[in-house]
């Protein structure tokens, strides 16, 4: 397992930036692992959660094991609390950075299929959010998205008032991110709204999977979103199992969710 730290200059953030990359291309055989075969990597573009960092998967899931054994490349940007948003006021925007330029970047400096079945983006929480986005923003681009007790807060937030807090962040700090609360649902920031953008347009919707636990605090916006998809007739696989906002569900849901997307098949995690 090739592990690897890389800076770049990104022209949607304006500044340098630092993104966690791993490259399973140097096993040697007889350590009961696949070996690189030499043909373009499938690729997974991970995102970490609320005050995380790009190191977040590495240091607390399995996720080196899990690209060798699945032969996957994986890469971890940095969120920085923005929800992997753009941010038009200060010019960052992350969402652009993450759905195309560490896209573009990578597949310049790595030997990565640039087919969209094989460039996947996933996430945890915030990330998990991002992934759908950006998933759905950028859906010519990929083919499979990964979201685990996604954080799917337009659903909670939009129309809020000014004297909100919810323990995690104010309504000035969701403002900043998410810009006027009055236009947010139906906005591009809205993952219903983007589904039916991508239905509108014609083209295929990314194949989804989407995990929650039942003791999770997000529960109830993850099935809204279920339940919308449901009603939408959009393919997705919606895995519910006992479990809370830890990491101890997402690494488990991680290889089921990588599992999924390798064999292409409706793998389920007995509760």
């Amino acid at each position: 397992m090739a592990t690897l730290q890389i800076s770049l200059h990104s022209k949607c953030l304006k500044r340098e930036v630092t993104f966690n990359a791993l490259l399973p291309v140097d096993l040697p055989e007889g350590f009961g692992q696949p070996v690189w075969s030499g043909e373009p990597l499938r690729a997974v573009y991970l995102l970490h959660g609320f005050s995380g960092s790009h190191s977040d998967w590495l240091n607390f899931s399995r996720i080196r094991e899990l690209s060798d054994r699945y032969q996957v490349a994986v890469f971890m940007p940095a969120g920085e609390n923005h929800f992997y948003l753009d941010d038009e006021n200060k010019g960052e925007y992350f969402g652009e950075y993450i759905g195309r330029e560490l896209v573009d970047f990578t597949r310049k400096l790595f030997p990565l299929s640039a087919a969209r079945e094989d460039t996947w983006i996933g996430g945890l929480s915030m990330g998990g959010y991002g992934a759908i986005r950006n998933g759905l923003k950028y859906a010519e681009q990929f083919g499979r998205i990964i979201a685990l007790s996604s954080a799917l807060i337009p659903y909670r937030i939009a129309n809020i008032a000014p004297d909100y807090n919810d323990g995690i962040a104010s309504y000035k700090y969701y403002t900043s991110v998410f810009g006027d609360l009055s236009q947010l649902l139906g906005s591009d920031k809205d993952p219903e709204k983007l589904v039916l953008d991508v239905k509108a347009k014609g083209l295929e919707l990314p194949k989804l999977y989407m995990a929650c636990g039942t003791e999770d605090f997000l529960l109830d916006v993850n099935r809204r979103f279920h339940d919308f998809l449901e009603g939408e007739k959009a393919g997705h696989l919606y895995e519910e199992c006992t479990g809370a906002h830890t990491w101890d569900f997402w690494d488990k849901h991680i290889e089921a969710a990588l599992k999924w997307a390798v064999e292409d098949s409706a793998y389920v995690i007995n509760a």
